[in-house]
């Protein structure tokens, strides 16, 4: 009621990003005022683009804007592993570590029966036909350590094993650098349920 109703849109807008408060909504509205409108309509265009170019991957179900994402097409990876992931910035914090030389598989969720996401709601028959080709030898299940990541891991779990693949879990635990006194109760049992023979 204080703006002018451009911005008053402008300001609802950004408040409907994640992480974005009323306060940081004003504050990014009015750096948008004070941009040159070359810098603005190219935000602007950007955003536009990624609506209209960016799909899924035919395979995978990672962002790309051809059928096959970069991994997928990338003939150096290791076809005989699949690492499932919940989200793309997931597959993206794997890629980070410059360890993993797999494939991937992206849910697109995760089991969340609070939020009405089902099991048949992700991409999970499509892991599955993925898996049927014979190619792949093991899966990592790579969600997070939250009830609902748990959850999805579980139920990966108890369909894969079955085909008679390799089914792990990446470890959940303190992280490196991270105090013993700070770790919450939940992380401690994972770490000692998850701990390894040195």
């Amino acid at each position: 009621m204080y703006y002018a109703k451009p911005l008053a849109r402008l300001v609802a807008e950004l408040e409907k990003l994640p992480g974005v408060g009323p306060k940081t909504a004003q504050r990014l509205a009015f750096y948008l005022l004070r941009i040159p409108k070359e810098e603005a309509n190219a935000l602007a265009q950007a955003i536009q683009e990624v609506k209209d170019r960016i799909f899924f991957c035919k395979v995978c179900f990672n962002f790309t804007d051809q059928d096959l994402c970069e991994i997928c097409r990338d003939s150096r990876r290791d076809r005989s592993v699949i690492c499932v992931v919940a989200e793309p910035r997931d597959m993206i914090a794997m890629e980070r570590t410059n360890e993993y030389k797999g494939l991937y598989h992206v849910l697109q969720g995760v089991i969340s029966p609070m939020d009405g996401i089902a099991p048949e709601m992700l991409k999970i028959k499509e892991l599955l036909a993925r898996l049927r080709e014979g190619k792949v030898k093991e899966v990592i299940i790579a969600t997070n350590p939250t009830v609902e990541g748990d959850a999805t891991a579980m139920y990966l779990s108890q369909l894969l094993k079955p085909l008679g693949l390799r089914v792990s879990q990446i470890a959940h635990g303190v992280p490196i650098g991270g105090d013993l006194d700070y770790a919450d109760q939940a992380t401690l049992i994972n770490a000692l349920k998850w701990r390894r023979q040195m």
